[in-house]
């Protein structure tokens, strides 16, 4: 059956890190929602109901019997089965919002539904992106059980410090760790396929380290922290995500973040996650278009796609960074920093679209990845419509 992953609802909320992806797309604990869910129902049949100007690159669903679904939440056990024993015209709900339905989309309408069934069970649900890294801790774990359950982890080379218990531990094959200090005390710690942990890491659980990626050397890397596929990543982290392909491969301190696929830090960029007053710290809120009261008294920084800070960024608590943005001039920039800003400031002139597309050629070849026309097209649609 296929599977419909819809953002209907969220998408808006995920801004910036939606501009370049559905909801479905987004990484949080070990896996992006998608792959989740796919490994959950086992059914990698899988389209996206979208953003019209998503829909080229992320497949339209065809129209045929489908289970539709939302799929910004960790289901319970017993959900999972709810979710399974859907029949035509059912549907899931939860706090009102629906949350998954078995329809045909060759005539879709919610009017195709018959019979809804409230979830009483209380969820873990991302709205909004500092609840990425907020839940961080419990996806690790729902995602290591997934993963792992019933296999063997390499084993840990003798030349590492390990604190906690090894069944906390899980190393994919290829992996390298050594000379590092592994805690799992505080959380489980996976490391990914072909992944490195450079000599004089200290890794503090909950971490995922993704297939490809590395830790340099002597990293300082505190939980709940997700480093998505074939990124680098030194310094000082705590409690931040990495979608993927990207680079933080200096010193320098990001803590409390989520960034997207395709960026890069210049050595010895900061970025404050708490505010000097201990204040709730503001983010900017696409939807309502204001700074929004996130009730956290740490956040940092969250930042869209294909972006890029200089040598010694200084970035705000509270920081929000659009898409394809270049970071270079002095001084602390603004807490909202415009898609395709060149400079970093307000009123600055915009980021060339054709040289955007450049840098990103480049950037992505580096991982021996091509930059796509579809590619190209949501990046022209972000420039012109944002």
């Amino acid at each position: 059956m296929q599977l419909v992953f819809s953002d209907a609802q969220y998408w808006e909320d995920f801004l910036p890190l939606t501009f370049t992806r559905p909801v479905a797309e987004m990484r949080c604990g070990i896996l992006t929602f998608s792959e989740r869910w796919q490994k959950i129902l086992e059914n990698t049949e899988i389209s996206y109901f979208t953003e019209n100007y998503l829909q080229q690159k992320f497949k339209n669903p065809e129209e045929k019997e489908s289970l539709f679904l939302v799929t910004n939440f960790l289901p319970t056990e017993n959900v999972i089965q709810q979710i399974k024993d859907l029949k035509q015209g059912e549907a899931l709900v939860y706090e009102d919002e629906l949350v998954a339905a078995k329809i045909n989309m060759k005539d879709f309408s919610l009017h195709q539904i018959e019979k809804m069934t409230d979830i009483k069970e209380e969820l873990i649900f991302f709205k909004k992106p500092t609840d990425l890294f907020t839940y961080n801790h419990q996806a690790i774990d729902f995602d290591f059980e997934l993963l792992t359950k019933d296999r063997t982890s390499q084993e840990l080379s003798s030349t590492n410090g390990f604190l906690g218990d090894k069944k906390d531990l899980f190393i994919e094959e290829g992996a390298q760790v050594e000379f590092s200090t592994i805690n799992t005390k505080t959380g489980k710690i996976y490391i990914g396929k072909n992944a490195e942990v450079m000599e004089g890491c200290n890794l503090r659980g909950p971490i995922s380290l993704g297939e490809g990626s590395k830790f340099h050397l002597g990293s300082k890397i505190y939980g709940a922290t997700t480093i998505g596929p074939q990124c680098k990543v030194g310094g000082e982290v705590n409690n931040i995500i990495i979608f993927g392909h990207s680079s933080k491969g200096h010193d320098g301190f990001i803590g409390n973040s989520v960034i997207g696929e395709w960026c890069n830090f210049g050595a010895d960029t900061n970025s404050s996650n708490l505010k000097n007053n201990y204040g709730h710290v503001k983010l900017w809120n696409y939807r309502t278009k204001a700074f929004e009261d996130t009730g956290l008294q740490f956040a940092g920084l969250i930042m869209g796609d294909h972006s890029k800070t200089a040598i010694n960024t200084q970035l705000n608590t509270g920081t929000v960074v659009g898409v394809a943005s270049n970071i270079f001039k002095e001084g602390f920039p603004p807490n909202l920093i415009e898609n395709f800003s060149w400079g970093g400031f307000k009123g600055d002139e915009k980021f060339k679209l054709d040289k955007a597309y450049e840098v990103a050629e480049k950037a992505m070849a580096r991982r021996k990845v091509a930059l796509t026309d579809d590619d190209k097209a949501i990046l022209k649609y972000v420039f012109e419509m944002y």
